[in-house]
């Protein structure tokens, strides 16, 4: 088990810094996906925000908890906090959408109409429910993992995973082209969500090595 996260991330505590390279490699895409269909042009600086943030607090993790989830709780902290720091009034993310905070963002690439219409809802429904579903989607993490990133009651979760997909399902009626692009992005939602999950991993933001 000495290439598991956890033996790397005990290594990199006890001071072996080549480990600590060797998770943020493993996990560079996980993080740039969270971050590119909520900010654009600022996703480099809020993946290396995390990284950094990733390794100025790590001797504060418990250990119960494991090091992919710590990251993304990072994560999660420095996205509310750029969208706090560019706001100028109080923002509550149950409410506020990343639609609402950048109107004029510009949308993914996809190959797909149902994939263009996908990646528009998410960016339309309030950000802690976006947050949820991508988690859910792409990242497969269950709602204990997800209430430990978010802060929040496991039951809290489940109960705004329901309504994320509510919500979702709510905005693909506004932005789908068609009945039949609506109908067919709901019936294979999962697969569609698959389908976007390497595009938005933002490999192009990795930096020169």
């Amino acid at each position: 088990m000495e290439d598991s996260d956890e033996a790397k991330f005990a290594a990199w505590r006890a001071g072996d810094a080549r480990a600590g390279a060797e998770l943020f490699e493993r996990h560079y895409d996980a993080i740039a996906r969270f971050f590119r269909n909520k900010v654009d042009v600022d996703a480099p600086d809020l993946i290396q925000k995390t990284f950094l943030g990733c390794l100025e607090s790590r001797e504060r993790v418990r250990g119960d908890s494991s090091f992919r989830t710590y990251l993304f709780a990072v994560a999660h902290n420095v996205l509310y906090k750029h969208f706090r720091g560019r706001s100028r009034s109080p923002l509550d993310f149950g409410v506020t959408s990343v639609h609402d905070l950048r109107p004029s963002a510009t949308a993914l690439l996809a190959r797909r109409g149902e994939e263009q219409a996908l990646l528009q809802a998410l960016r339309q429904i309030p950000l802690e429910h976006q947050v949820t579903l991508e988690l859910y989607f792409w990242e497969k993490l269950g709602a204990r993992e997800m209430a430990e990133i978010q802060g929040v009651p496991e039951g809290t979760i489940r109960t705004r995973l329901r309504r994320a997909k509510q919500l979702l399902e709510q905005a693909l009626a506004h932005v789908a082209r068609s009945p039949a692009e609506l109908h067919d992005t709901l019936a294979n939602l999962d697969a569609w969500a698959s389908s976007v999950r390497a595009q938005v991993a933002g490999r192009s933001d990795r930096p020169a090595t």
